[in-house]
């Protein structure tokens, strides 16, 4: 089914700079062949089978809908939330060290929100006791701050 070079193939993962998973798109038939293909990553959509794909890829619209409801109450959890995190300081106020981005997963995990170390950013390092904006990066459009006090244990 390759016309001029293209082929159309269903995406069974999602892969970066290319497409998400369920989608069908149209790249070079090198590409998928060489590529894609062998490594299970998506299948050739021909003629007999493009109306299975298609209905398919209409359950994985609804699927990304379910999804961005879901993030974006996530958001909205996150906004809401004040952290307290209990730290050794000394007599200045200042911590032994700094507040790493694992702690704060922790302290999200005892509210039921689980995210990754990496979607933890700081504007700067916090290193003395006070309030603190925290920006949590759930996509490239949703990311809630959320507010840290630390305090002296």
């Amino acid at each position: 089914m390759s016309k001029n070079g293209k082929m159309k193939v269903y995406l069974l993962k999602d892969i970066e700079k290319v497409g998400v998973e369920g989608e069908i798109i149209q790249v070079s038939e090198g590409f998928a062949r060489n590529s894609l293909i062998p490594r299970k990553l998506a299948m050739e959509v021909t003629s007999h089978n493009e109306s299975f794909f298609k209905g398919r890829e209409k359950v994985i619209e609804k699927r990304q809908e379910v999804i961005a409801t879901k993030t974006s109450m996530l958001a909205e959890r996150i906004k809401s939330l004040k952290l307290t995190l209990r730290r050794k300081l000394h007599d200045d106020g200042k911590l032994y060290g700094s507040v790493n981005p694992s702690e704060v997963v922790d302290l999200l995990a005892t509210n039921g929100v689980s995210v990754a170390k990496n979607q933890i950013e700081f504007d700067k390092s916090i290193k003395e006791k006070g309030v603190y904006e925290i920006t949590v990066k759930l996509s490239s459009r949703l990311q809630p701050k959320l507010t840290l006090q630390v305090v002296s244990e």
